[in-house]
């Protein structure tokens, strides 16, 4: 086994993408990698999978580098490795076990924002397109219901007050959706949603017409979250405190079943998972900051924290995604970030 630092790792991958030949005691490295305490991946490097990387690494690099800059990556992040031990292993993971199957797969994400949901549907369909493997990627947000939609079912429950939580998405566009991808029904209208309209409300526009997909990323705040039985809302953690915010929790959480048969649809779930569920507040403040700083408009630190808080009231991460993650059947990879937004940890 072998213990070495990012930018010894880097300098072989670096290698790999640039041609040139690995020695025998380079080769090993990759091969029987004990990761650096502070970069803790864990993945076997089965020799037919090693073959795969080595051989397509130099072909995709130019086009992820392209999009991790467009992503504001830079090469300090040291992404090389990341590659390596996540992104590119992954992809050709999904790869495989679309082949196994007769008809497209769904791979459901779930994550908060700044988890890294954007980033990974980016990455992963550029890979699939050097295996000849056509994707699209739909997000639960796509699903919204029309703005006049939601305008009504404001007047029937007045706490839905942000599009987002359980009874927001209309349920059976999304079926109709993945039932086609997967039955390959094209042409296949793919809903969109526009979050700027309607004084930033929100609406749905035009979709995007898919006449092929072998593999469809369905990603989410909540997509694959089940119902939990209800006692565990007499002591829920904050800001579930008052008797109206349980309520609002109970609501939601039986509102998920309307939701099971969307997730009957995934063929594969992975988590994108926070160490700490409060970090997607700093890093919710940290993109409004930015998004000021850029001459936008952005919340306040106090508007900021009574919108996450709304949706831990709505699907407390500790009451939803703690139990997913606890039951290996339920999930098939956990992927555990770092406050700087860094992958740290798979668990398979």
């Amino acid at each position: 086994m072998n213990i070495l630092s990012k930018s010894e790792l880097n300098s072989i991958i670096l290698k790999i993408i640039e041609r040139q030949s690995l020695s025998s005691s380079e080769q090993e490295i990759l091969k029987t990698f004990t990761p650096h305490s502070n970069y803790p991946f864990t993945h076997n490097q089965e020799p037919d999978l090693y073959r795969e990387k080595i051989s397509i690494l130099p072909l995709i690099y130019p086009s992820l580098k392209k999009i991790l800059q467009q992503l504001n990556f830079t090469e300090s992040e040291n992404y090389l490795t990341t590659i390596w031990f996540f992104w590119l292993p992954l992809a050709l993971e999904l790869a495989n076990l679309y082949r196994q199957k007769s008809h497209p797969i769904v791979i459901g994400i779930l994550g908060s924002q700044g988890t890294g949901k954007t980033t990974i549907t980016k990455i992963l369909p550029l890979i699939w397109q050097y295996l000849n493997l056509s994707s699209v990627a739909i997000s639960l947000d796509d699903l919204y219901k029309t703005y006049q939609d939601r305008k009504e079912l404001l007047k029937l429950d007045s706490r839905l007050i942000w599009r987002g939580p359980p009874g927001t998405h209309d349920i059976k566009l999304g079926l109709d959706v993945l039932t086609a991808l997967k039955n390959r029904q094209y042409p296949v209208n793919i809903p969109r949603f526009d979050k700027s309209l309607h004084e930033g409300r929100g609406d749905r526009i035009s979709g995007e017409i898919v006449n092929q997909a072998d593999i469809i990323i369905f990603e989410g705040w909540f997509v694959g979250v089940k119902p939990v039985e209800e006692k565990v809302f007499k002591n829920p953690p904050p800001p579930i405190i008052t008797k109206s915010d349980r309520t609002f929790a109970i609501d939601c959480n039986r509102r998920l079943k309307e939701y099971l048969p969307l997730w009957e649809k995934l063929n594969y779930l992975m988590i994108l998972n926070p160490e700490d569920y409060r970090y997607s507040l700093k890093w919710r403040q940290e993109a409004e900051q930015k998004m000021i700083a850029q001459g936008k408009t952005g919340m306040n630190n106090q508007e900021i924290e009574e919108f996450v808080f709304y949706f831990w009231k709505a699907l407390h991460p500790e009451i939803f995604i703690k139990p997913l993650i606890e039951n290996p059947q339920s999930v098939n990879l956990v992927v555990n970030i770092d406050i700087h937004h860094q992958v740290n940890q798979i668990i398979k």
